[in-house]
């Protein structure tokens, strides 16, 4: 796929105003992405910009709507909104991209640039490729004449346009009245437009995290701080709790006794719900090879499949298209649902586990462990030169790991994208074996890097 310059696993991230997030960088992917996405014709051409709460927002937006003004494409600013919302408006706009400036849930000193083609999907590898390779050109290349520059308007609607949009995912004939549900919306994006969605659909709505200052987003708050949460629950006696990340493209839930609900039992809630419903396409639900061997288990018993790919939302979403599959996600809570949106929605998966809660008329509690986990540990080894996996004492040790766990449980061994680790992961019926079987393959991988 050749060495990447400035894209990562998802869009463009880093530190704020140090490469490769600097206001020159976004300056260069306004002009770049503006002039790839500007077909030969002569109509008008419209990019559509969404934003989380960071400070670093400020210096990236303007940059990225100089790069695309410049180049003669129409700016549509929605100030902050979720991703979803964004990759949902570049298609109801009929723009010709979309862009999200967000770091999700890092810190307040990382920010990122994600893209959305104009049916609204992430763009591809491919794609992102050609966008590096346009950027190291002259900034002075392919400008427009001064009188095709474009127009940069502020769409003050946008986020109401969203709120519809997720209501309408609700089904008509249930309600949320007589539910009290605590949100934490991280001090992000979603700061207004989840709060908002669930009041204006019945509920009694206990908000926190949605004080955003520029610097507090992710701040010991939303889906990365469950903690925060769960003591919202309590304090507030709620029904049940949903936290999203800094961009809300992620959910974690809590019950109304305050215990973590991950992604994979959301996805099983969810899935099931589906199946009874003859909702659910493609057979089965797509996860990563992280989701726990018990959701396997779980609908491989109900005659529904669980289909694993690379970790990260975009390889799910691409396995959902192809095998014609509308759910998927993450055990982190990254959770796609296909008929409602084109990327991971946070709060619209919150909606279908409310829906599920409020239809069955049973409490989260019981509702929330959908399947026992098996035990899992993952281990990060780090190491310093060389490519450990490739010694033949690693591969040894992970060809033993596996025997042993042979038809109880599975091994994965895999390096990590952005760092020098090596992320050793075993999970199994037996705590004791997994444990023995993750030690010896960490120590095989540290003897050899």
């Amino acid at each position: 796929m050749g060495d990447r310059k400035y894209f990562g696993t998802d869009g463009i991230r880093g530190r704020a105003n140090t490469l490769p997030m600097t206001a020159e960088v976004a300056l260069r992917v306004g002009l770049a992405a503006g002039r790839l996405f500007m077909s030969k014709d002569d109509r008008r051409h419209l990019v559509v910009i969404g934003k989380d709460t960071r400070l670093s927002g400020y210096m990236i937006e303007p940059a990225l709507v100089a790069g695309f003004a410049s180049v003669g494409m129409d700016v549509r600013t929605f100030g902050p909104i979720p991703t979803p919302g964004v990759a949902m408006m570049t298609r109801s706009m009929r723009a010709d991209l979309g862009v999200m400036i967000s770091a999700s849930h890092n810190d307040y000193a990382d920010n990122g640039i994600k893209l959305f083609g104009p049916d609204g999907y992430k763009l591809s590898d491919e794609t992102e490729l050609t966008i590096e390779a346009m950027m190291d050109q002259p900034l002075d290349q392919g400008l427009a004449p001064s009188a095709r520059l474009g127009r940069v308007k502020r769409i003050d609607e946008a986020p109401a346009r969203y709120i519809e949009i997720a209501k309408a995912a609700f089904p008509k004939s249930l309600s949320l009245q007589g539910l009290r549900i605590a949100v934490d919306c991280a001090n992000g994006a979603a700061y207004r437009v989840a709060p908002t969605t669930l009041f204006e659909l019945g509920a009694e709505v206990c908000a926190v995290g949605v004080s955003p200052n520029g610097t507090n987003i992710n701040a010991d708050c939303g889906s990365t701080h469950p903690h925060t949460l769960a003591a919202a629950v309590k304090e507030y006696r709620a029904d049940i709790g949903i936290a999203l990340d800094g961009d809300a493209d992620r959910l974690i839930v809590c019950d109304e006794k305050g215990q973590i609900v991950d992604g994979d039992q959301i996805m099983a809630m969810i899935g099931l719900d589906w199946a009874r419903r003859g909702r659910l396409s493609g057979g089965g639900v797509v996860a990563t090879v992280m989701s726990n061997l018990g959701l396997e288990r779980l609908l491989k018993a109900e005659g529904l499949t669980l289909e694993r790919t690379s970790v990260g939302d975009r390889y799910v979403m691409e396995r959902m298209r192809g095998g014609g599959f509308n759910l998927g996600g993450e055990q982190s809570g990254h959770l796609i649902l296909h008929d409602y949106a084109t990327t991971g929605d946070g709060l619209m998966a919150a909606l279908q586990v409310l829906a599920v809660m409020v239809e069955s008329g049973r409490p989260m509690s019981e509702l929330a462990r959908q399947f026992e986990p098996v035990p899992q540990l993952l281990k990060n080894v780090r190491y310093t030169a060389g490519k450990p996996l490739e010694a033949a004492t690693v591969q040894a040790a992970i060809a033993d790991g596996e025997a042993r766990l042979n038809g109880t449980g599975r091994l994965l061994v895999r390096p990590s994208g952005t760092e020098k680790l090596i992320r050793v992961m075993a999970e199994g019926d037996d705590e004791s074996l997994v444990k023995a079987v993750v030690a010896d393959v960490a120590a095989a991988v540290q003897a050899a890097g």
